[in-house]
């Protein structure tokens, strides 16, 4: 099928107006919006369960902590809506630009439902031991998609890489967030966001 074909029966990205947010309310709101993937031939999508929510430059545990401008961050300071990619221990890990221009904060993807594409997500990932398992982290699920440091500030409101409206979630549970223990105070904000009860929520 061609990639214009494919796109017809694609539900149609969200406006760049929806991420004009304050960042805690857009990761919020990006529970059960639907992330599409439309890389290397395939199509992939699942439902957003799982976010973390960084508002640089007061938050220790934001790369921007500070008005830190480095070439990582440099797409952070730019407008809402963008992919910011960056590598950690290999993996690839996708957030979304927010807090507006100059302002450089983020909101992290870090879980998502299989929604479309699960065979190409399988072979992607190679084997897991549980279907949860294929999406179930940052890593995860940008190696089940495709996503790699190519797509770094490229607009989450455009193919081949875009967010769309998706489904009612269900209960949003609120906590703090995951792997940062050497952010002082910050690793105790409660800016972490997911679907109570999904299984395919990190932990």
């Amino acid at each position: 099928m061609a990639d214009n074909e494919r796109r017809d029966v694609l539900p149609t990205p969200v406006d760049p107006a929806f991420f004009h947010l304050p960042t805690l309310e857009l990761a919020r709101r990006l529970i059960g919006t639907m992330l599409v993937s439309e890389i290397g031939g395939a199509v992939t999508a699942g439902w957003i369960v799982e976010t973390e929510a960084y508002i640089g430059p007061g938050d220790r545990a934001a790369h921007s902590y500070g008005n830190r401008r480095t070439p990582r961050t440099e797409v952070m300071f730019g407008p809402p809506g963008h992919a910011y990619v960056y590598v950690m221990h290999t993996h690839h890990l996708l957030n979304v630009v927010s807090g507006g221009i100059g302002c450089p904060e983020a909101v992290l993807i870090r879980a998502v439902e299989p929604a479309n594409g699960l065979s190409v997500m399988q072979l992607r990932r190679g084997p897991v031991r549980r279907e949860r398992d294929l999406t179930s982290g940052p890593g995860k699920l940008t190696k089940a998609m495709g996503i790699d440091r190519s797509y770094n500030g490229h607009p989450l409101f455009a193919p081949p890489l875009y967010i769309t409206e998706g489904r009612e979630a269900g209960e949003i549970a609120v906590g703090p967030r995951i792997g940062i223990d050497n952010s002082g105070e910050a690793k105790d904000y409660p800016w972490r966001f997911w679907e109570k009860g999904n299984p395919f929520v990190s932990r």
